[in-house]
């Protein structure tokens, strides 16, 4: 793509007092572009959004939203933003608070397609206080979107929603890129980022450790998930011992295992006369990649 990027993060740091959150990070967004932010805890995401979105300000480097300063309104009006931490009016109406936002827009999207598009349209006429917090969420998630901005920035959207929740507020979300939007997220659920972004930028202690396509970060690695059938027992131990096993490996003959040669591992097999049948060899998953690159630390996030 050779469109000028509407996020340039460009060498930023951020420190607060002795902690460094952010370290020397670059990241260039593009129109279009849906690119998905994964890291533990604490590894910077949300500041780094913070950042993007105007609330802070860099240690140093710079940061340009569509090639301004986002802490100027003009820049931001072209901005949407759920944050990890939400707080709805408790006594207005779900129809109400789209109506207060739409307020501050000089051409919102009509309440109706709002609602309709998030799956929201049966709760427009309930109180915020008697929403659950799944449907808190997905409101606060709808509001980033009402001033048909260019740019959202989604801070672990569907943090507390269940499968349907998920999907249908997915649906949406694809839609806004499908329609030239640019998306900027973080999540804890790795099947998120591979459903929504077609990017993934992987940060731990404030740095960025891989960058690039889901297939790209899964390359970062060189672990090979091997899958095959043998009798229990029939595998020696020594060719196991350096090997990763996922849940759920080695259960009824069916062996599965992460390595890192599955070349050299499938030829110490046969060497060993395992009777194994049904051999599959495949890439990491971008869950197995991101553990492998943060050395494990996003194992809690990852689940």
């Amino acid at each position: 793509m050779t469109d000028p990027p509407v996020v340039d993060v460009d060498r930023v740091s951020r420190t607060f007092g002795d902690v460094l959150a952010l370290d020397d990070v670059s990241l260039a967004v593009r129109p279009g572009e849906a690119v998905g932010v994964l890291g533990p805890n604490g590894a910077g995401k949300s500041t780094l959004l913070s950042l993007v979105a105007g609330l802070r300000r860099p240690t140093s480097g710079t940061v340009r939203l569509a090639g301004g300063d986002p802490r100027e309104p003009a820049v931001r009006t072209r901005l949407g933003v759920t944050p990890q931490a939400t707080g709805l009016p408790q006594t207005l109406k779900v129809g109400e608070v789209v109506d207060f936002v739409a307020g501050h827009h000089r051409d919102p999207l009509p309440r109706a397609q709002l609602l309709e598009r998030f799956e929201l349209t049966d709760l427009r006429g309930r109180q915020c206080g008697g929403l659950s917090g799944g449907q808190q969420r997905r409101v606060a998630v709808a509001l980033a979107f009402v001033g048909r901005p260019d740019v959202v920035l989604l801070d672990e959207p569907t943090t507390g929603l269940d499968v349907p929740a998920r999907h249908a507020l997915w649906a949406a979300v694809r839609a806004f890129v499908a329609e030239g939007g640019t998306l900027l997220l973080t999540s804890h659920y790795l099947e998120e980022v591979e459903a929504l972004a077609q990017r993934v930028v992987v940060v731990d202690r404030g740095r960025v450790l891989a960058e690039g396509t889901v297939a790209e970060v899964r390359g970062r690695t060189a672990l090979r998930r091997v899958r095959f059938r043998a009798p229990a027992g029939a595998v020696p131990a020594a060719l196991t011992a350096g090997a990763q096993v996922p849940a759920g490996g080695a259960e009824e003959g069916r062996w599965e295992l992460l390595v890192p040669d599955a070349d050299a591992f499938v030829r110490d097999l046969v060497g060993a006369g395992v009777p194994f049948e049904g051999l599959e060899v495949a890439t990491a998953s971008l869950e197995e990649a991101f553990l492998a690159l943060t050395g494990g630390r996003g194992a809690g996030a990852a689940a």
